[in-house]
């Protein structure tokens, strides 16, 4: 998988609570010169510098930052290599609608999809919010940009929580033919016959265009689809509702509910089943991910 480059500033003040949030992540602690400390795991090496420049590598290092840190008190991140040399044009005549999901990669709470549509004086507006793949914002800046966001666009919005997830989740083959029908089931109340919908390539074989056959929209699939602001804006809500549905989780079973599906989510996983029983899990976690066997197997 390409390795990707993310560059960001921690404050002086900040150093010590990163060190502390990565401690308890399944994370390697390295020596490297000038630094303050470099960690390596999750797919990843993140490394802080003395002069606290923040250097995150790996596959998608914005997730990785989104995931793992908290850094509200940064200043803007700067990322490279968003884009790649074949990455195709998005420059689709507006009104255009985008979807995006979040949860997808965690464990505990909710999948959610998330669409919007916007024309082009709206999509003026998007860029003046400075909208962007939600990935790269903090749980404070998502949540606040999506409230933001729910109040100024046009959007649909799909919450699919762990107990429906785990009783629709058998019914299909894998799992993108099931994202597929959420993309579609968010997309058609705001995209009219004709009209532009771009979505992040997730699949190859056809699944949302099958979808979406009967709302005769013109469809483009595109890698790193978050380019537009139209995607971004629907990834930010999608991750918005996501963190919601994580908070009110958290609050239903009594303990906090982590993101992702490293150790750390394992190690709560075992405490909820001690605590409330194996059934707990159906009702806070996504069960056929493999985090539910190591967490079985660790009572």
């Amino acid at each position: 998988m390409p390795q990707s480059t993310f560059v960001t500033k921690v404050a002086p003040g900040q150093f010590e609570a990163l060190r502390d949030r990565l401690g308890k992540g399944p994370f390697e602690f390295r020596s490297v010169p000038h630094a303050a400390f470099s960690v390596k795991g999750d797919g990843a090496v993140a490394t802080l510098y003395s002069s606290g420049k923040f250097v995150i590598q790996g596959p998608d290092p914005e997730a990785f930052l989104a995931r793992w840190t908290d850094l509200e008190a940064v200043a803007a991140p700067k990322k490279t290599k968003s884009t790649r040399p074949d990455d195709p044009e998005l420059n689709l005549a507006p009104p255009v609608t985008g979807s995006d999901e979040a949860g997808k990669g965690d464990y505990f709470g909710p999948l959610v999809v998330a669409a919007v549509r916007a024309d082009a004086d709206m999509l003026e507006k998007l860029i003046e919010l400075k909208v962007a793949d939600s990935k790269t914002l903090t749980d404070k800046r998502a949540l606040k940009l999506g409230a933001v966001l729910r109040d100024t666009v046009e959007h649909s919005i799909r919450r699919v929580d762990p107990n429906e997830y785990n009783a629709l989740y058998p019914t299909y083959l894998a799992l993108n033919p099931f994202l597929a029908e959420l993309h579609a089931e968010v997309i058609q109340p705001l995209a009219k016959p004709g009209e532009n919908v771009l979505v992040d390539q997730f699949e190859r074989r056809g699944l949302v265009r099958a979808a979406l056959e009967g709302a005769k929209v013109k469809l483009t699939e595109a890698p790193r689809a978050e380019r537009h602001p139209v995607v971004a804006a629907a990834s930010i809500l999608a991750r918005q509702e996501f963190l919601l549905g994580m908070q009110e989780l958290s609050e239903d079973f009594g303990m906090a509910l982590h993101k992702g599906a490293g150790s750390p989510v394992d190690t709560v996983g075992v405490a909820l089943v001690r605590e409330q029983g194996e059934e707990a899990l159906r009702g806070a976690a996504k069960l056929h991910f493999k985090n539910t066997d190591k967490i079985l197997s660790r009572l």
